[in-house]
């Protein structure tokens, strides 16, 4: 099965970086030298250790995509870029039978989760690849499954913080909302406070000055109406180093999938979690 060949789309960007630093280094892995980048990139290549890496622009990419199709015969394409491609592409992996591991948040889930079921490839999409955060919303979903409403009356305050370039609110909140919605407290998405100030994040949160260009902090505090009970949720990530880990967990589970003759599969990172 190994290596498995892997194509990291979003370079230069921080989290495509970082990933690709890890895929040289693994021997499970071997890197396609070209990354899908956006418009506004104007460089026409990256440079990675040793390794030169060509970037695609959108104008490009179906001519180059299906040279190196030629050349590679199958591989897995790992998306790092812009919450704004998010479903054109997935559209194009699917439309070019490129399986996928969606790393990027935001986007319209329900019709990139059509996307997908309703073509010949499957794909891993979660709006986060760290596998202990993942554990935690697991742990939230059962939770609500089995104790509907248990915080009913309780008021609910989410609060994030990530690094000053990240575009949309946080997947992870959004996600995890739903199980505090289910547990009883009403609670929306566009209430969720979203923080991208370094200072603000440096000085009133306490981040560390090193991680303010990458970083993931998250908190759920639960308050009874008349304020004498409270209960608070956090989850904490400087770096990126635990996310680039999980995706790649979750390459592998999907390299197997494949392997298995699936196709039309959404998996998430729960699934990737069972799996390992």
């Amino acid at each position: 099965m190994f290596p498995i060949k892997v194509m990291v789309n979003g370079l230069p960007g921080n989290m495509a970086t970082i990933l690709s630093k890890h895929i040289l280094s693994d021997d499970r892995f071997k890197l396609i030298p070209y990354s899908l980048t956006g418009p506004e990139i104007l460089d026409n290549s990256y440079q990675i250790n040793s390794l030169t890496i060509n970037l695609i622009r959108p104008e490009n990419r179906k001519e180059i995509i299906s040279n190196i199709k030629k050349q590679e015969d199958f591989f897995i394409a790992i998306d790092y870029t812009h919450p704004t491609g998010v479903n054109n592409n997935a559209l194009f992996y699917c439309e070019q039978n490129i399986p996928f591991v969606m790393g990027t948040t935001g986007g319209n889930i329900e019709k990139l989760e059509y996307i997908v079921r309703t073509s010949f490839i499957s794909a891993v999409i979660a709006p986060n690849m760290a596998k202990q955060i993942v554990g935690f919303q697991a742990m939230m979903e059962w939770a609500s499954n089995n104790f509907p409403n248990l915080f009913e009356g309780y008021s609910l305050e989410v609060k994030e913080s990530h690094q000053k370039g990240k575009a949309d609110t946080s997947g992870t909140a959004k996600a995890v909302i739903k199980y505090f919605n289910k547990l009883g407290t009403p609670f929306s998405e566009e209430d969720i406070m979203k923080e991208r100030d370094p200072e603000i994040q440096q000085n009133i949160w306490g981040i560390p000055k090193q991680y303010l260009t990458g970083h993931g902090w998250h908190t759920y505090t639960l308050s009874s109406k008349d304020e004498t009970v409270k209960f608070s949720f956090s989850h904490n990530v400087n770096g990126r180093e635990i996310y680039a880990k999980g995706t790649l967990d979750a390459v592998c589970f999907l390299s197997k999938k494949i392997a298995a003759g699936i196709k039309g599969k959404v998996f998430s990172m729960i699934d990737v979690l069972k799996g390992i």
